[in-house]
């Protein structure tokens, strides 16, 4: 039997999640990336498990039979950074993280301290760019 995704939809409050943020920093750039996500994608934010801001969904399945559902692009405010899901992590996309600024990386997640220090229309290329890459590749939710 497949393992059940945890990272799903939840009815959590956006708005009430963000303000349980403890660092203002991080909660003042929660809000305005909320705003920026929001106009990027034209999709109201959802909690998507216990601690991930999801804007708009698609639908994956792996060729190792895995698949579940996962936000187009999104963030969470963690005690350490705030993680982006705005990048594929494919090394083809690499030349879209020039010019960001100041980040680390994961896999396919971005890490900033705070969002001043990356440049906020570079991330909207990546994640415009990202959301057709998945549309072609996935089924979208419209």
């Amino acid at each position: 039997m497949a393992k059940e995704n945890k990272t799903k939809p939840t009815e959590v409050s956006v708005e009430d999640f963000v303000n349980s943020v403890e660092n203002e920093q991080k909660r003042n750039d929660s809000f305005a990336l909320i705003e920026r996500m929001k106009q990027i994608t034209g999709k109201e934010p959802k909690m998507w498990g216990p601690s991930i801001i999801g804007f708009g969904k698609y639908h994956y399945k792996y060729a190792s039979g895995h698949e579940g559902d996962a936000p187009l692009c999104g963030f969470s405010p963690r005690k350490s950074a705030i993680s982006l899901y705005v990048f594929t992590g494919l090394e083809r996309h690499e030349y879209m993280l020039e010019g960001l600024g100041k980040y680390t990386m994961g896999k396919a997640c971005i890490y900033v301290k705070k969002i001043s220090d990356i440049d906020l229309d570079v991330m909207e290329r990546i994640i415009r760019e990202t959301t057709e890459f998945l549309k072609e590749k996935y089924e979208v939710e419209e």
